[in-house]
């Protein structure tokens, strides 16, 4: 973690160069409410730059929720939470800025070193009840508290998105379409759509913990309805966890929320069992070995150069050097205009200005009756085309009546049948992991790697691959996948990889094969963890039109 390339993304050729003077240094990901940028505050300080989707932009009631929490995160202050610095919820689009933090997210942090030890669980489970301390404080509960929503820095952990979560309404919802969150971080009240506390930000905390301790979620992974029913009807299995960490836990993971532990309890508890590391400050040793070396920020964009002209006023002449031996000389005195030279001055003056502004005014007028008339001319040229009898015949005249449109034979003339759509061909449930394949063409399902997608993962992500195909992720409400917006968007499409960190159950994604070919995967199960010795894959219901 400690290459920015590894971090942070070139930006593309639809990412703006700078939002409300911002200027852009580079892109750090995206997510269902809209892209992460890097930028830096005018004293160099970096900041994250989250700008809203523009489909979300459009809403109104977005813009209310939006603006209500981001007035609510500007109250929140605290050693472990990523500082709101900046935001214009009214902006095209919204935007807002928090406090870069240098460092990976926790579920990033897992995937590279495996489970955490216990002091660092514990460290961890301190900073960031503190930090849920000062969220519910200022009246905010987070409501999709995990593992990637907690970066650690070299100094302790730090929360981000509080609050945000709830103007988007667009994480994970369950079949009833009205829980927000992640499935395997819910709490059960929250699974069944019923009113989320304080005390569900609690639960969530027990989960992250117990993913840090274990490396995989607790409640296991698969269909989201199979984890939140598991959330809801059975008791979380602790007998894996370290046996120092199971109480304190499964305080946090009470089904009831009134016996919930409380952050204050939950940073008195941590305190208490390290013991004299916790009065020593043992904490920054421990998170520089959890963080690995500091991530290397991208410098600064500098302003742009402002490009100087020729002035279009003349200078005045410079006066002619002295005759030799007339040392002496100096410029004429200018002499002070009359009242009556400066009223003619600008009388010339207004003159010019009317003149050239009538001139102008002339030569757009010609401009647009050169071009009307060329229009007129052209459909002349059309009427008189479709007017005009077929070819001659062989006799040197024309056949049918004369002033009759049609075809030398006298047959009339027909318009162009409307081509067809093409037909959409379903694949439902497409399984695609490091081992196997999916072509566009047929067979769409292989168990090789000879398919036009395929999936590959490094060290810390997964990504979908195609050597010919390209690919383009729809950042709009669910059901928008179709031939039209696919074969528009994909259109000038030069991406050949796409990141499987910014998807979820049901992402659509749309491809574009070199033949015409135009397909849509909407991914309906996604396991990829980067948890060593588990397979990643997904699963994607795919819609193929064939020469479209």
């Amino acid at each position: 973690m400690n290459s920015a390339t590894e971090v942070f993304q070139p930006l593309r050729a639809d990412d703006p160069p700078a939002v409300a003077g911002y200027r852009l240094a580079a892109r750090i990901g995206a997510g269902g409410m809209g892209r992460v940028y890097l930028s830096h505050t005018q004293g160099g300080r970096p900041v994250a730059i989250k700008v809203v989707r523009p489909e979300l932009a459009e809403d109104p009631a977005f813009r209310r929720r939006f603006r209500r929490e981001v007035e609510a995160a500007r109250r929140v202050r605290g050693a472990y939470t990523a500082e709101l610095i900046d935001a214009e919820a009214d902006g095209t689009p919204p935007w807002l800025a928090t406090l870069y933090v240098p460092g990976p997210s926790l579920s990033e942090a897992v995937a590279r070193r495996g489970p955490l030890p216990v002091p660092a669980v514990l460290w961890l489970m301190a900073g960031v009840a503190e930090a849920l301390q000062n969220i519910h404080g200022a009246g905010i509960v987070h409501r999709d508290l995990k593992p990637s929503n907690v970066l650690l820095a070299a100094d302790g952990p730090r929360v981000i998105d509080f609050g945000i979560s709830l103007a988007s309404d667009t994480s994970m919802g369950t079949a009833t379409g009205t829980a927000i969150g992640t499935p395997q971080y819910m709490s059960p009240e929250q699974a069944q759509a019923g009113e989320v506390t304080t005390a569900s930000d609690v639960f969530a905390l027990g989960q992250t913990a117990a993913f840090a301790a274990l490396g995989e979620p607790l409640y296991g992974d698969g269909p989201s309805m199979s984890v939140l029913f598991r959330i809801v009807h059975s008791e979380p299995d602790l007998s894996r966890l370290p046996e120092s960490l199971r109480p304190l836990i499964a305080l946090c993971l009470a089904a009831d929320p009134a016996d919930r532990a409380t952050p204050a309890e939950i940073v008195a508890a941590c305190r208490q069992r390290l013991g004299k590391d916790a009065d020593a400050g043992g904490g920054p040793a421990v998170w520089r070995e959890v963080a690995g070396p500091e991530v290397v920020v991208p410098a600064p964009v500098p302003q742009p150069t402002s490009v100087h002209t020729r002035s279009l006023t003349p200078h005045p002449a410079a006066p002619h050097p002295p005759a030799p031996g007339h040392m002496d000389w100096k410029p004429a005195p200018t002499a002070p205009l009359t009242p009556e030279e400066q009223r003619r001055r600008r009388r010339r003056t207004a003159l010019t200005a009317i003149s050239v502004v009538t001139a102008s005014a002339l030569l757009v007028m010609g401009l647009a009756w050169t071009v009307m008339d060329a229009a007129d001319r052209v459909r002349a040229r059309e009427a008189a085309a479709d007017r005009s009898p077929g070819p001659a015949s062989s006799g040197g005249k024309a056949s049918g009546a004369s002033g009759a449109s049609g075809s030398a034979s006298g047959t009339p003339r027909t318009s162009p049948t409307p081509t067809k759509p093409p037909a959409p061909h379903p694949y439902p449930m497409v399984r695609l992991g490091e081992e196997n394949s999916i072509g566009i063409k047929e067979p769409v399902k292989r168990d090789d790697r000879a398919g036009d997608i395929r999936m590959e993962c490094g060290k810390t992500q997964c990504d979908l691959v195609s050597d010919a195909s390209v690919f383009t992720m729809l950042y709009a409400p669910p059901g928008s996948g179709s031939l039209e917006n696919c074969g528009l968007l994909t259109k000038a499409s030069t991406q050949h990889t796409l990141p499987l960190a910014a998807t979820a159950p049901g992402t659509e994604i749309c491809v574009r094969h070199p033949s015409g070919d135009i397909a849509l995967l909407v991914i309906q199960i996604k396991s990829v963890v980067r948890l060593k010795g588990l397979p990643d894959w997904i699963s994607a219901d795919m819609t193929v039109w064939r020469a479209a």
